[in-house]
């Protein structure tokens, strides 16, 4: 098993790249007939380990990555000691509402049957979620759309937060800090980002910072592992076939640290391919930073 066997120097775990099937047919060869059962059972006692791919190869680093995580976290202490908001937003990944495979194992005395093939189909619902996780309070809420993952998405569903929870939770807020990835809907580059922040800013009255991660460290976004990875935990092995269940396993998600998660659909046509002009750029009022002012800048309301 020496050439075929991985592992992690971390916690010792191995993994090899042959089944337990191709085990036991080499261990017969070799005059040592076993099952498949009793291949896995010794690779266990060996310390073998199943594993799935992890996506952990992110490429090479940004020159300025430390630079812009030293940024993000100046001012994320700063909102702290000031106790105004720091949410932390994403999208996540798409589901198909339909009785397809859900990767997971739960307790159950027969499995669960699905479709034995899962290829999207037009008329199948497709659930679209998009996640704001407010730092300081360990709180999240997922708004679930059903139409596409755009930057007007995306800012309609931090307007669903900010009326629902933000200005109730920070009522003398002034100032808000938004968290986000460096690409999608919500990329520093995306320029309709950038124009929908506008309009919020001006309907609320108040100033967004935005500090955008750099390109490859979207694992750092806080709402990554403090918030969707407890969703995907909860839904595993679960079969999603109605949003009615979509939302309910994103509001029945918990952890011991006390998260809680509110759940909304939004059942809102949002047109892609959507232009911003020079000229509706120019209108936005935006102060760069002085750090790396292309991930960090501020959208302050337009006078009247």
């Amino acid at each position: 098993m020496k050439d075929e066997a991985g592992g992690d120097p971390i916690s010792g775990v191995k993994w090899t790249r042959r089944s337990t099937r191709k085990v036991a047919d080499e261990m017969t060869r070799q005059g040592h007939p076993l099952s498949r059962g009793t291949a896995g059972r010794l690779l266990g006692e060996m310390g073998f380990s199943l594993r799935a791919n992890v996506k952990n190869l992110s490429g090479p680093r940004h020159p300025d990555r430390e630079e812009q995580f030293k940024e993000i976290g100046r001012k994320r202490e700063l909102f702290r000691r000031q106790g105004l908001p720091v949410v932390s937003v994403d999208t996540k990944k798409k589901e198909i509402i339909a009785n397809y495979h859900n990767a997971g194992r739960i307790w159950r005395d027969e499995a669960i049957k699905v479709a034995d093939h899962d290829f999207p189909h037009p008329e199948l619902g497709r659930a679209n979620p998009f996640g704001i996780y407010d730092v300081q309070r360990n709180h999240g809420m997922v708004v679930v759309g059903t139409s596409g993952q755009t930057a007007s998405f995306g800012v309609e569903a931090l307007s669903l937060w900010y009326r629902q929870v933000g200005r109730r939770s920070y009522p003398e807020a002034k100032e808000l800090l938004v968290l986000c990835d460096n690409g999608g809907c919500n990329g520093s580059q995306n320029r309709l980002w950038k124009y929908e922040l506008q309009g919020f800013v001006d309907e609320f009255g108040i100033a967004v910072h935005v500090s955008h991660y750099p390109p490859r460290a979207s694992k750092w976004n806080p709402i990554e592992h403090r918030l969707f990875s407890f969703i995907s935990k909860n839904w595993a092995g679960q079969p999603l076939t109605s949003y009615e269940k979509v939302l309910n396993y994103i509001r029945t998600t918990k952890t011991e640290a006390g998260l809680k998660v509110r759940a909304c659909l939004l059942e809102k046509a949002f047109a892609t391919g959507v232009k911003v002009t020079d000229e509706q750029l120019e209108s936005i009022n935006l102060r760069k930073g002085r750090v790396l002012s292309r991930w960090n800048y501020t959208i302050r309301p337009r006078p009247n």
